[in-house]
């Protein structure tokens, strides 16, 4: 086995990456389940993807913030052990593609060398933490959400509560009531605000998007800063206990709240206060890294484009409220770019900004402290990178996920359809490349990886079928969907699907009536005072698909004809849970729970009992095909099924036994008691279990 002892200093990263790399080996060697392999990998970053022996690499990157070295090394790794490609995903992250399995732990120690993380950046945990990208420059914001988004990320990285969940756990940081950072669509959504002169957000819970977008409730109306991490852990913890397991479908956070409520919620968030080990947590802001700008002569330069330089000026700078900055925007299409520009924009940045760069929601660059000064100077230097495309965060930049070309659910081609989709803006509505309000998003399958049931116009790829059976690419329109600021937002209607080939025609007929009905309302407005009707009426023309010609069987980009493939999607983490697998996780659990006793981790140490002791459960109740939706049916059918009928005792009953967890204060004298009561339950329902299979 390798050792990465030399080449990183932090114990925990080197374990986990020792960890992936002998887990890839017993996995190769055949002694390790496919399906717990795939758990342990997403939560590693390692990704399947659609082309079979090859992974994708999802690079962790908090709030889009990436320095110039950070920058360098990624792009390193990208060439070495990929293709030279990278792609800005809608969650502020960069994913590498056609990585091999085999070479994934020394890629990992590669970036850990410059501070970047795999870990948790898939999988059923906490994903990446997003925010705006101005947070620290916007003229609106009342302070800096960067140092809270950042102390968030450190805090549930490798946390026990956030490991294994039901799904993912998404959390945004809006820097101003302009709400860039979605708050409304995320599990957890905080909107800077100040009260009374202290700091704090409002809370927004359980939104969501999906086949079934769900508005985020508004849980506070303020919440101080210190009390936003305690509150982030009562929510994950229920969310373990509670949500769905077995449906993938159901297993977000947005259908617990859907069952139980928000004033149901608000109870069990108050019976898990004890268990939380801090009832406040301050975050020290002003240790937060403060910013350097490189000291530079400015250099003569002439625009040869005048024209071309002013209209990029007008929709790619970004106003700055540090005095005499301002920052400029890139519009990435699709949200990918080359190493040979990386590195290129990493030293430009690093010899003439602040060293940083901001990725976007939108799939963006952001290069923040920009002297006014140089604005010819980045402009001409922008140039020749081919960066300098105007209408950043305008209706011209289409945000689209991977779709088929790398996704295993991609039903159509998305990024095919967003690159006409701009070639037809440019050519055809040149107004559009400087309009902010109206947002075009689409996504491969209703996952919504694109974000397109957010957008005021929004495609969603699908098939369609003739009368003779034949499958063609199709594309769902939707329509309406609109941020109008401080948690407020509609979600699109789904209005009519057409086959793919014709959405641009689609793109046409929206936009001409808008241009000649909308009367200067924004998109979203005009939407809704016309209705769903009016705007099937007009494309229903485009559904007819008695009349397809051949085109219509080629999806965008490719050349071959349309053949719907979908395969296993990885975005919830879904493991196939074997007895004996489980009986094993649970004694890991056990090991966990141990190691974190000696180090003093109290609260950690309890919740690795509890999830042993829950696992154990689950083992037996899966042996005899008893329904594990949740943590919290588990704890209760074990009760009824083993312990009423007197199979198993336990005195005082499992569901006591189990949730001592949200009845105790975490110290060394309940880490300890818990431990060996899951010590317990472990050997007596492995007892039991080899009981069964000797009579059976």
């Amino acid at each position: 086995m390798r050792s990465f002892r030399t080449e990183i200093e932090n114990p925990l990263v080197e374990k986990d990456i020792i960890e992936l790399d002998r887990k890839i080996r017993e996995f190769n060697g055949g002694n390790i389940d496919e399906e717990k392999f795939r758990s342990l990998r997403l939560a590693r970053g390692v990704y399947g993807q659609r082309q079979q022996g090859v992974q994708m690499i999802r690079i962790k990157l908090p709030y889009g913030k990436v320095t110039s070295k950070q920058l360098l090394r990624i792009a390193d790794v990208s060439d070495e052990y990929s293709r030279g490609r990278l792609h800005i995903t809608t969650r502020q992250d960069i994913q590498i593609h056609y990585v091999d399995l085999n070479r994934t732990p020394e890629l990992w120690a590669e970036l850990e060398r410059d501070d970047v993380t795999l870990r948790e950046a898939c999988g059923n945990t906490v994903r990446n933490v997003t925010a705006s990208e101005t947070a620290g420059i916007d003229i609106n914001e009342p302070f800096d959400v960067s140092p809270y988004a950042h102390a968030v990320f450190q805090y549930f990285l490798r946390n026990p509560i956030g490991q294994e969940m039901g799904r993912k756990f998404k959390v945004s940081f809006s820097a101003s009531d302009a709400d860039t950072g979605l708050s409304y669509m995320h599990d957890l959504g905080f909107i800077a605000k100040v009260k009374n002169g202290e700091r704090g957000f409002k809370v927004m819970l359980a939104g969501g998007l999906g086949s079934q977008p769900r508005h985020a409730d508004e849980l506070y109306s303020f919440l101080p800063a210190d009390k936003i991490i305690p509150l982030m852990e009562g929510v994950i913890r229920i969310f373990d206990r509670h949500g769905e397991r077995k449906s993938r479908a159901k297993a977000r956070l947005k259908f617990l709240l859907k069952d139980i409520g928000l004033d149901g919620f608000k109870i069990l968030l108050e019976q898990e206060q004890l268990a939380i080990p801090h009832q406040t947590y301050p975050i020290d802001y002003e240790s937060y890294p403060s910013t350097s700008v490189a000291e530079v002569e400015t250099p003569n330069v002439v625009i040869p484009n005048q024209a071309a330089f002013e209209k990029w000026k007008s929709t790619n700078l970004v106003p700055q409220k540090q005095k005499g900055y301002v920052a400029i925007g890139i519009k990435v299409l699709l949200g990918d770019f080359y190493t040979d520009k990386a590195r290129k924009l990493a030293r430009l940045v690093q010899n003439y900004a602040a060293g940083e760069i901001r990725l976007s929601l939108r799939q963006n660059i952001l290069i923040p402290y920009v002297k006014e000064e140089l604005i010819p100077f980045f402009y001409q230097e922008l140039e020749k990178l081919d960066f300098v495309e105007a209408g950043y965060n305008k209706a011209l930049d289409i945000t689209a996920c991977p779709g088929t070309d790398t996704c295993n659910l991609g039903i159509a081609s998305s990024t095919g359809i967003a690159e006409e989709l701009e070639r037809l803006i440019k050519a055809e509505y040149p107004e559009y490349i400087d309009n902010p309000d109206v947002v075009i998003k689409i996504s491969g399958c209703m996952n919504a990886c694109g974000q397109h049931t957010m957008a005021n116009i929004g495609f969603q790829g699908m098939s369609v079928r003739t009368k003779d059976k034949l499958v063609a690419p199709a594309l769902q329109v939707l329509l309406g969907g609109g941020n109008f600021g401080n948690g407020n937002a509609r979600f699109a209607d789904k209005v009519i699907k057409i086959p793919s080939k014709r959405g641009p025609q689609a793109l046409r007929l929206i936009l001409d009536d808008f241009n000649a009905n909308g009367n200067g309302a924004s998109f979203a407005d005009y939407y809704w005072e016309k209705g769903e009707p009016y705007f099937y009426d007009f494309l229903k023309p485009l559904a007819d698909v008695d009349n397809l010609v051949l085109d219509d069987f080629i999806d965008w980009g490719n050349e071959e004809k349309y053949k719907k493939e979908i395969g296993i999607g990885e975005c919830a983490g879904v493991i196939v849970d074997l007895v004996a697998t489980l009986f094993f996780e649970s004694q890991e659990k056990i090991d966990s729970a141990r190691e974190a006793l000696l180090e003093e981790r109290w609260a950690a140490s309890v919740y690795y009992s509890y999830q042993s002791i829950v696992n154990s459960a689950k083992a037996l109740l899966t042996s005899g095909k008893v329904k594990v939706n949740t943590h919290a049916g588990i704890i209760r059918d074990f009760d009824t099924h083993y312990v009423a009928t007197r199979k198993i005792p336990f005195t005082g009953g499992f569901e006591a036994l189990a949730l001592q967890l949200n009845k105790q204060k975490p110290s060394k004298e309940f880490a300890q008691n818990f431990l060996s009561d899951a010590m317990l339950v472990l050997d007596r329902l492995e007892a039991f279990r080899k009981m069964e299979l000797s009579h059976a």
